[in-house]
């Protein structure tokens, strides 16, 4: 389903339940909320539970007059508007619940940030004629923001981008090179590597919330695929090691102890920076920070030089290293890309979201709106915007900052996806302050919710975002 066809479902949705003949309906909902939410959890219980109310709620709407006549498609539509309305209030209850899910996620972020320091694309054996790390920009980008959403089916929506991304690249690199099309083989490692190299925060628990709460009902033919693919990567690279890579275990091991030794030398620099910078009141210089990022490099670079053995001393013994256990945990140095995320979140949070847009009169325009005199004014907002967007990816330390790349190259994702789905969020989320767990925290939860903290959530749900979603369906 498109996104402006969900969105206009999730918008259905909510009118009809408005309706006096819903009121049974909301009732329904109300109580499966607050039932479930003062549970301890209990994923396969949880899971059961969720997939049960889906589909008794979809069978009733087939019965009731407010569906009467209508076609499938609206039918469909209106359980995805139920979907992404129980899933966000139901967030930080199934999301990362459990002790272990935590641990997962953690773990299996700390090994794809040590592998992503010296994985090549030879090793996972694609062949060079469909490796194109500069476009796969694109899908790390998609994949990137599976943490953004909250819904089980905007979560899968990044997922789908990212793989119909890499799908495209390869075929038209097949059509290229006169070779046959690509299929599971080709696919498969490209998707690996693009997620090492993305390195999704909690992508553990973000496919484990896909697996349990997607209706299963449309987790089918190519969703179903693409994401069944995507648990492959997961399992792949959770069991990394160096026979996986093509590569002797001895290299491994000392790659995985150079890369440790990197993180973990830069993790505390950044620190001593960030420490230093709170002391005196005052950011550093930009140039100072670039240096100092460029010195920790260096001497890291100098000290492996001077214990890493000889190729022969490699080949003959083997070591193992710890690089989980006995180690202290990286520290995460945040991203640009986190930094946007984190950015976004807020901006969810925000009571005055809307008025942050007020600013930038172009940003729900549609084409048929613009005329020639407004072409100087968006080329010189558009140059102000590159100069920000560059300067601050080159003060934070990116090496490849891209400004507005997947819009221009990605055959499949347009900005005005992304900014739907971001609507999407504030729809169920954005009016709902009582309800705390429409947050976006991490780890473990334990809540407690009555009746009165969703008794007025369906009727007002909708009411701040009408104007912007109205434009985002025309838009697309």
């Amino acid at each position: 389903m498109e996104n402006t066809d969900v969105f206009l479902g999730l918008h259905d949705f909510l009118e009809r339940m408005r309706q006096p003949s819903a009121a049974d309906f909301v009732k329904s909902i109300k109580s499966f909320i607050v039932s479930f939410s003062n549970n301890a959890p209990d994923p396969e219980r949880d899971s059961a539970a969720v997939q049960e109310f889906l589909a008794n709620m979809e069978a009733a709407f087939r019965a009731h007059p407010l569906w009467a006549g209508c076609s499938e498609e609206e039918l469909d539509s209106a359980g995805e508007g139920l979907e992404k309305y129980v899933m966000t209030k139901l967030f930080t209850r199934v999301f990362a619940s459990l002790p272990d899910d935590v641990k997962c996620d953690e773990e299996l972020y700390e090994r794809m940030a040590l592998v992503q320091q010296f994985i090549r694309p030879e090793n996972l054996d694609i062949t060079p004629t469909f490796q194109n790390e500069t476009s796969w920009l694109l899908a790390q980008k998609e994949l990137q923001k599976i943490n953004m959403f909250k819904a089980p089916r905007d979560k899968l929506l990044c997922i789908l981008s990212c793989c119909k991304v890499i799908n495209n690249l390869l075929f038209n690199a097949s059509i290229a090179s006169n070779e046959n099309p690509p299929g599971a083989d080709e696919f498969l490692p490209v998707l690996i590597y693009v997620t090492i190299k993305a390195n999704p925060p909690q992508l553990h628990s973000n496919l484990l919330c896909i697996q349990r709460y997607r209706s299963q009902s449309r987790l089918v033919a190519e969703a179903a695929y693409f994401f069944t693919n995507m648990l492959s990567a997961e399992s792949f690279i959770s069991n990394i090691d160096a026979k996986s890579l093509s590569m002797e275990e001895s290299e491994f091991q000392n790659n995985m102890e150079s890369a440790l030794a990197l993180l973990s030398g830069l993790s505390t620099d950044m620190d001593g920076l960030y420490n230093l910078n709170d002391q005196n009141a005052g950011p550093l210089p930009r140039e100072q920070l670039i240096d100092s990022n460029h010195q920790a490099l260096n001497s890291k670079k100098e000290k492996e030089s001077v214990n890493q053995p000889k190729s022969s001393e490699r080949k003959s013994g083997s070591k193992k290293v710890t690089y989980a256990k006995d180690q202290a945990p990286i520290t995460k140095v945040p991203s640009l890309s986190e930094f946007e995320n984190k950015g976004a979140t807020m901006l969810l949070k925000e009571d005055k979201a809307s008025q942050v847009f007020q600013e930038y009169p172009y940003l729900f325009a549609n084409v048929g709106d613009l005329t020639i005199n407004d072409v100087e004014d968006l080329l010189n907002n558009y140059k102000q915007l590159v100069f920000k967007y560059v300067c601050l990816s080159k003060g934070l330390g990116s090496t490849s900052p891209s400004l507005l790349s997947s819009n221009l190259h990605t055959p499949v994702v347009d900005h005005t996806e992304t900014v739907k789905e971001t609507e999407d969020q504030k729809i169920a989320g954005l009016k709902d302050e009582p309800d705390k767990d429409a947050g976006m925290d991490d780890g473990p939860k334990s809540v407690s919710v009555s009746e009165e903290d969703v008794e007025s959530h369906l009727p007002q749900v909708e009411a701040d975002t009408h104007q912007g979603g109205k434009n985002d369906g025309t838009s697309q």
